[in-house]
């Protein structure tokens, strides 16, 4: 057993269990052994049924069942020992020869594997592809993106309806250990995003590494799912703008939004502190979106069950003191 393969670019790759190539080795080893164990003992049994050329009249010895359990398992022997009674030949028939067909099924196991783990791999992305939808892509798995996977995680999406798409194999690879779906391939392209199912999926987060690749990601996502969430990552503030034409709904700044933290943190450290508190979910202070019920319709936000802070109406988001935060919606 060969260890994981890197994805191949432009291929759809699962998460898989690692497995050590020696320990393969030995499972296979092991079941030769007992096979042919098996086959001698059964030999032995009916020795009486056997003749051997080397000793005329007399019955199998323990090395002559060994000696012919091997040859027969291994090869279609030589003829030197044969059974001759109607029991050993029967057992021969319905026994030794399925066992031989077992034995050298491990001999080419792995060329076997390949060929299962071929088969096993297109049954995997078609049964993945029938089931795939309202899921999320992932376009950039270094830094930004790992940190975008971890949140959505956290966040109570599943691993399963997540997908990682990334120029380097290597990328696509770790994705895989973090148990999640990766395509090994240019976002930019229509056939990587496209094995990347984007006509079904929810949204779309960007997090590569240069602004213009953003904007090509972002016009060829828009094109080929025109209902999209695209949420994307520049890091000039003078390409935001240029992201939004492109058909981006959200853009953050990471340049901006990192100094615009720090600034925060030396000035009002306290302000700073809650800041990195709301980053970090799931510890400390987390902020949760919900839409209105039933009973709060009507309602000042303020008196909304827990701690309104904003009022998302349409596409603007207003703090829970502005005017039309008096009445829900």
């Amino acid at each position: 057993m060969a260890e994981s393969p890197v994805p191949v670019a432009g291929m759809l790759s699962f998460p898989v269990r690692p497995g050590s190539p020696l320990v393969a080795v030995s499972k296979r080893m092991l079941l030769a052994v007992g096979l042919l164990a098996l086959a001698s003992a059964i030999v032995y049994l009916d020795r009486h049924g056997y003749r051997d050329a080397a000793h005329p009249g007399k019955p199998l010895s323990v090395v002559g069942s060994i000696y012919y359990a091997t040859v027969t398992l291994s090869t279609i022997g030589y003829g030197d020992i044969v059974p001759v009674t109607t029991a050993a030949r029967l057992v021969n028939t319905i026994v030794i020869t399925p066992m031989r067909l077992v034995f050298l099924i491990i001999l080419v196991g792995t060329t076997l594997q390949v060929l299962t783990r071929q088969t096993r791999a297109n049954w995997r992305t078609a049964r993945w592809r029938s089931r795939m939808a309202g899921h999320t892509i992932v376009i950039g798995y270094g830094t930004k993106g790992r940190s975008a996977v971890r949140t959505l995680l956290e966040s109570g999406t599943a691993a399963e309806s997540i997908v990682v798409v990334d120029l380097l194999s290597e990328a696509a690879g770790d994705a895989n250990a973090a148990g999640l779906v990766a395509v090994a391939g240019d976002g930019a392209r229509r056939e990587v995003l496209a094995r990347a199912e984007i006509g079904s999926a929810r949204q779309v987060v960007i997090a590569v590494n240069r602004d213009d690749t953003a904007v090509l990601i972002t016009l060829t996502a828009r094109q080929l799912n025109p209902c999209i969430t695209i949420v994307a990552a520049v890091r000039e503030e003078e390409n935001q703008d240029l992201l939004r034409l492109s058909g981006a709904d959200q853009v953050i700044v990471s340049s901006a939004a990192a100094g615009q933290l720090l600034a925060i943190s030396a000035v009002r450290p306290a302000a700073g502190r809650v800041i990195g508190d709301l980053l970090d979910r799931g510890r400390g202070l987390d902020l949760a979106e919900r839409p209105a019920t039933a009973a709060e319709v009507g309602a000042p936000a303020q008196d909304a069950e827990g701690t309104v802070i904003a009022l998302v109406r349409g596409n603007d988001v207003l703090p829970a003191d502005h005017p039309a935060a008096r009445r829900l919606a």
